[in-house]
């Protein structure tokens, strides 16, 4: 699996094209920040999450809820170890 691209990079390209010029694409965007338009467009649907302009999960919260998944399973994976 890819690395997950860094937070602030992810806020940037957001940015950038929440602010663009009449004229430029998202194509153009995607292009100069070599990412996949899809991913742009999941980002910028995010972030309206995050803002609270659209019902859904935010950020922070889905974090916490894999992290703390994330720990419970490898407790249970540990737990079933049989030396």
């Amino acid at each position: 699996m890819p690395k997950p691209y860094p937070r602030e990079f992810r806020d940037d390209v957001v940015r950038v094209a929440r602010g663009r010029e009449p004229g430029v694409t998202v194509e153009q965007i995607v292009k100069d920040f070599g990412v996949h338009p899809m991913t742009l467009f999941k980002w910028l649907r995010q972030a309206d999450i995050d803002a609270g302009a659209t019902p859904g999960t935010a950020s922070t919260t889905a974090m916490q809820a894999a992290s703390s998944t994330t720990g419970r399973a490898s407790t249970d994976r540990s737990a079933r170890v049989r030396w």
